[in-house]
């Protein structure tokens, strides 16, 4: 495959399994907490690199997870103790990421790890570096991390799919019919921190925001069915995929900015012309009542 090959595929993934999480996510109405995992799982890579000295590999995987459960548990432990759910979540998420850019400035030194390349993601040296894999030859290691992460996110999805409806639609209903609901909420969680960090070398933090959030919003005025909005939430983000790569290529800027960019003009078409949520449909509901009052 090509390097812009390699690269695109590597956004889609990201598109793609970012937006099956951010479904749910949306549904939970826990959009913010993308925010703050995807910014706090920068303390669980760098403790794991301080620990192996080493930028990759399932311990990475590890403790962005671990990270990513004690953002949950903290925000929860907070708002259990009546602080509200957004500044507990602030509060969180703020300090465990200043404590990985402080640990970053005065520990990392001099390997390839820094702020910048922690917000904004190196997707350009994606296809530089590989692995090989048995059958498929050398392929870019952020490539079969996602391709790995997505399979175990589509097959927890998959294998929930009831327990997930019930949920986040209606939590209380979940309890009384037996379901685990702590036990699904710490397991989404460990979901996001995963997918979070499997994106996080690639794209940053910003994209992975972009990607989690903005294409599930989207998806999310058009359908009022999960399984058509898992789907238009996946294929939404691998076209902003598409659509920031080729932004970027012409305005010759930044990747993951144009691709993160993209989502949030995706965004926008759905929000005026989706024909159940846009803007559009909704005033040609008001006009249309409005003349049957008049008749």
């Amino acid at each position: 495959m090509s390097y812009d090959g390699w690269i695109l595929l590597t956004a889609s993934l990201v598109g793609l399994v970012c937006g099956l999480v951010g479904a749910l996510l949306i549904l939970r109405r826990m959009a913010m907490m993308a925010d703050a995992i995807s910014h706090s799982v920068l303390l669980g890579i760098v403790i794991a690199y301080l620990v192996t000295r080493e930028l990759s590999g399932a311990h990475m995987l590890l403790g962005a997870a671990a990270a990513g459960l004690l953002t949950a548990v903290l925000v929860q432990w907070l708002h259990a103790r009546g602080v509200q759910q957004e500044a507990s979540i602030g509060i969180v998420f703020t300090t465990l990421f200043a404590i990985g850019v402080v640990l970053i400035a005065t520990q990392v030194g001099n390997a390839h790890l820094d702020v910048q390349h922690a917000l904004m993601g190196e997707i350009t040296f994606i296809p530089w570096e590989t692995t090989r894999v048995p059958g498929l030859g050398e392929i870019p290691e952020a490539v079969l991390t996602l391709l790995i992460v997505l399979l175990v996110v589509g097959g927890l999805i998959a294998a929930f799919y009831k327990e997930w409806k019930i949920t986040s639609f209606d939590p209380a209903l979940a309890a009384a019919l037996g379901i685990p609901v702590a036990f699904m909420h710490y397991l989404f969680m460990t979901m996001i921190s995963v997918t979070a960090v499997a994106a996080f070398d690639a794209v940053g933090a910003v994209m992975v925001i972009a990607m989690l959030i903005t294409p599930a919003a989207a998806a999310y005025l058009w359908t009022d069915r999960l399984s058509v909005l898992l789907l238009l939430s996946g294929l939404f983000g691998v076209l902003a995929a598409f659509a920031g790569y080729a932004a970027a290529w012409v305005l010759d800027t930044s990747i993951s900015g144009s691709m993160a960019f993209a989502t949030g003009v995706l965004f926008l078409i759905s929000f005026l012309i989706s024909p159940r949520h846009g803007l559009a449909a909704r005033r040609l509901r008001a006009h249309a009542a409005a003349g049957r009052l008049k008749s």
